[in-house]
């Protein structure tokens, strides 16, 4: 997932440096060192900020049980659990009688 960030990052430097040439690509080429590692900040501080959002909101939790419903692997370990549930609440109510 982090390579992800990475790759996402270098894309953006691509991008930039294949601009055509106008005042915003050519003060980024000037200043390279100040520029990309302002851009860089700017990149973590903007992951950080929907990261947060993400774990507030548990869109990723979401998206992962709506794939957990899709994969037969992971439906089959569900059923399984939901049985062994199921037999210990009626274990657990013969022996409370």
């Amino acid at each position: 997932m982090y390579m992800g960030y990475v790759q996402f990052f270098l894309i953006i430097i691509v991008f930039l440096k294949s601009l055509e040439p106008n005042p915003i690509s050519d003060l980024i080429s000037d200043y390279s060192f100040i520029s990309i590692s302002a851009l860089l900040v700017l990149f973590v501080l903007i992951s950080l900020v929907i990261g947060y959002l993400d774990s507030k909101l548990g869109l990723r939790e979401e998206e992962m049980r709506n794939f957990s419903k899709s994969n037969p692997v992971l439906k089959d370990i569900q059923k399984s659990l939901d049985e062994l549930s199921e037999r210990v609440e009626k274990l657990s109510e013969k022996s409370q009688k």
